[in-house]
């Protein structure tokens, strides 16, 4: 294994120096040993370098929160190595990787290969809600459901050995950096871009994946103008490992036409024109500049809405504004409430959580108590903490009012971060 510097991932190499370079990322909760069974067929021909997300499989635990981020980490990683241009072929948050590496640096990309993969994972409240479970319970509720999302029945009965290997990646794995991830897959979607990648893709598929199955692969396969579709019979979601011959032949098949020098990057593509003289940077001024006369402030709704949803989830959000009646009110609080307020920078979103409980369980207000106590759980609250926010406010707001509060707080928190079947 490599030594990881702050801004780098840790990685293994096999195959020649001398051979083009292939990158391959992993899936969320496992481990670059997810392509063991790929490799001696795939370094005939490349120099593979396999990389661990952060806080997997021992690598150091630095969380990223964006896709962007660890595809910098990427490819400064790649960068230390002398890499400059490379096949990708990454599974699921990997194959994110790929999409965002595509969009983002096309000029090092030669080709790509995107397995399990979708411009967009699910919704962001259920990875949100993930993350919850995870920050309440750690890993352990995640790791004895991954058999069932990662193989198909058949196979996971078969090879209780590799079930039980599927099990331990994820609980050693990182919670704070399994969070992370879960955050930035929440934020993810490049359903709008797709169009404007240019390299060929291959878009592999297992016929039973449940998490992103063949609806989402033909969804990638419609919007990248050069990418061809491979559905994998009898594979789920970790379709490398339970077929691993079939999909070796279709990465082998793929990057067979791709010949790159590894060492240098086509030209990026050039900046667009600049329209104005640039500027000087400007000294830091000691005071807040006054806005020129005549000024229009820039409308806070669109910034207000997207701050909302991230906080209280889509699913609230479409059914508050949903009210055709209400609209107007609707409107005004997420201007006034969330595009002005909680937008502000000067306490962060935990504190912002702590002090609206406590105001809303002084006013009584138990309907968006409720509302705001998944909000915090969200904002990284944890259910110990939120319990200490009633009990102090019980000093200052009266016992009864704590004690309501107690209850709503204390059914959605169970609603919360209950795992998914568990009664």
């Amino acid at each position: 294994m490599s030594e990881t510097p702050t801004n780098t991932l840790q990685y293994r190499l096999d195959g020649r120096e001398d051979a083009p370079v292939l990158v391959i990322g992993p899936s969320l909760g496992t481990t670059l040993h997810m392509w063991d069974r790929q490799i001696p067929e795939l370094t005939r021909q490349w120099r593979v370098v396999r990389f661990d997300l952060p806080g997997h499989g021992g690598a150091p635990a630095r969380p990223f929160m964006s896709v962007a981020e660890l595809g910098d980490r990427l490819l400064a990683t790649l960068d230390d190595l002398g890499v400059q241009r490379f096949g990708y072929a990454g599974c699921s948050i990997g194959g994110a990787v790929g999409l965002d590496l595509a969009l983002r640096a096309p000029h090092r990309v030669a080709s790509l290969a995107l397995v399990a993969a979708s411009p967009r994972f699910g919704s962001a409240d259920e990875f949100r809600q993930r993350g919850v479970i995870v920050r309440t319970n750690g890993l352990e509720p995640i790791a004895r459901t991954a058999p069932e999302q990662w193989f198909t029945p058949g196979f996971a009965a078969a090879q209780p050995a590799i079930v039980e290997w599927a099990v331990q990646m994820v609980r050693t794995t990182d919670p704070g950096c399994y969070i992370g991830a879960c955050e930035a897959l929440a934020v993810f979607d490049v359903r709008e871009a797709l169009g404007r990648i240019g390299v060929p893709a291959l878009v592999l598929v297992g016929s039973e994946d449940q998490v992103t199955g063949p609806a989402e692969a033909r969804t990638l396969v419609a919007g990248i103008a050069d990418a061809r579709l491979a559905v994998v019979p009898g594979a789920s979601h970790l379709a490398p490992v339970e077929q691993p011959a079939a999909v070796t032949e279709l990465l082998t098949h793929h990057f067979a036409g791709v010949v790159h020098d590894t060492q240098s990057a086509l030209p990026a593509p050039p900046m667009p024109p600049v329209s104005a003289p640039v500027v000087p940077v400007a000294e830091i001024a000691t005071g807040t500049e006054p806005e020129p006369a005549g000024a229009v402030r820039p409308d806070p709704y669109d910034t207000g809405l997207k701050l909302r949803r991230e906080i209280l989830g889509d699913a609230h959000v479409d059914q508050v504004l949903q009210d055709g009646f209400g609209a107007d009110l609707q409107s005004l609080v997420t201007r006034y409430a969330w595009g002005e307020v909680w937008s502000r920078d000067g306490l962060d979103r935990r504190t912002r959580s702590c002090v609206t409980l406590a105001a809303l369980i002084t006013g009584g207000h138990l309907d968006a108590l409720a509302d705001h106590t998944r909000a915090a759980l969200r904002n990284g609250l944890t259910p110990d903490e939120i319990a200490e926010v009633v009990l102090q406010t019980s000093v200052y707001c009266g016992l009864p009012a704590a004690e309501s509060a107690l209850r709503v707080v204390g059914r959605v928190i169970k609603e919360e971060t209950t795992p998914p079947g568990v009664g």
